[in-house]
């Protein structure tokens, strides 16, 4: 997995370098500025959002960390890139638990929109540096320099990697041999309640906290083929898990790298209680509007 995540990353991390020494992200960024003002951030951070949504968290974190940006745009572009982040794979296995793959793109990229024009609004406009932070007072004249920055910057985001997915297989591996995730699901129903979500979709909820939507969607999917979960509770934990999920992993990367945990967790999970209540009141509007028609 760790060789895996290093040959996407490594590579878009030096495009990305090349495209900054050639000026083709300041070309960029004045053509999405006037956009991108609207969340707080400079036209050039828009490849950071668009490698998110088409790739895992690693992908945009390596292209962040050879940016020149403050604190409170990193914080708002790391939950926009937390909710929107490798859509295709995670979406379509949500969708074959029965939920609409489109329904879940459109949900994500919505929310990462509306979650960044908030932030703009709310976050304190000084925040100081992220703990990576570079200066464009750096002049770099030649493709070896480039070279010679971008492999300093790869071993260090390579050996952040490292230790962080190994700690998280280690902590997974001690959670699954002692069976304390079966225990934890049974104590988190008043939270589940909180959220709008049933019961019994209880394990599964961690499991998706845990270790994400890809392992998370295949659980889910033996769950529902057992009868242990319905595919309306199944509809709405998906809901819940495409705002917010793999709190331990997604968060770690970007709290290494100066964000606030706080700011990370109090977004997401309020996000994620706003969609699933507004969902569960659509469906009951549509149910009782189904109703009322067949009495007419």
């Amino acid at each position: 997995m760790l060789v895996w995540l290093l040959k996407i990353i490594l590579p878009i991390s030096l495009i990305v370098r090349f495209l900054d020494y050639f000026g083709v992200l300041a070309v960029l960024a004045g053509w999405l500025n006037p956009v991108f003002m609207h969340l707080g951030l400079p036209g050039s951070t828009a490849i950071v959002f668009i490698t998110s949504v088409f790739l895992p968290l690693y992908a945009p974190l390596a292209i962040i960390t050879s940016m020149s940006i403050t604190l409170r745009e990193l914080t708002i572009l790391a939950l926009m890139c937390q909710i929107s982040h490798n859509l295709p794979v995670e979406c379509a296995i949500q969708g074959k638990t029965g939920t609409s793959f489109w329904s879940m793109v459109a949900l994500r990229v919505v929310m990462s929109i509306i979650v960044g024009v908030i932030l703009n609004l709310i976050l304190p406009q000084q925040m100081g540096m992220p703990v990576f932070a570079r200066t464009d007072a750096v002049v770099l004249n030649s493709v070896a320099e480039v070279l010679l920055i971008w492999l300093k910057s790869s071993l260090q985001i390579s050996l952040l990697i490292i230790v962080i997915v190994t700690s998280l297989n280690v902590l997974y591996g001690i959670m699954a041999k002692y069976h304390l995730i079966d225990k934890l699901s049974k104590g988190i129903e008043p939270i589940l309640k909180f959220f709008g979500l049933p019961v019994e979709t209880a394990f599964l909820w961690l499991i998706g906290y845990i270790v994400g939507l890809s392992y998370g969607g295949a659980m889910m999917l033996d769950q529902m083929s057992e009868g242990k979960v319905t595919k309306s509770d199944a509809g709405l934990l998906n809901y819940h898990l495409a705002v917010s999920h793999s709190i331990i992993e997604d968060n770690l990367l970007f709290v290494a790298l100066g964000v606030s945990l706080w700011w990370i967790l109090a977004v997401r999970l309020t996000a994620a209680w706003a969609v699933v209540w507004i969902r569960k009141g659509y469906l009951e509007l549509r149910k009782k509007m189904s109703l009322a028609s067949v009495e007419i």
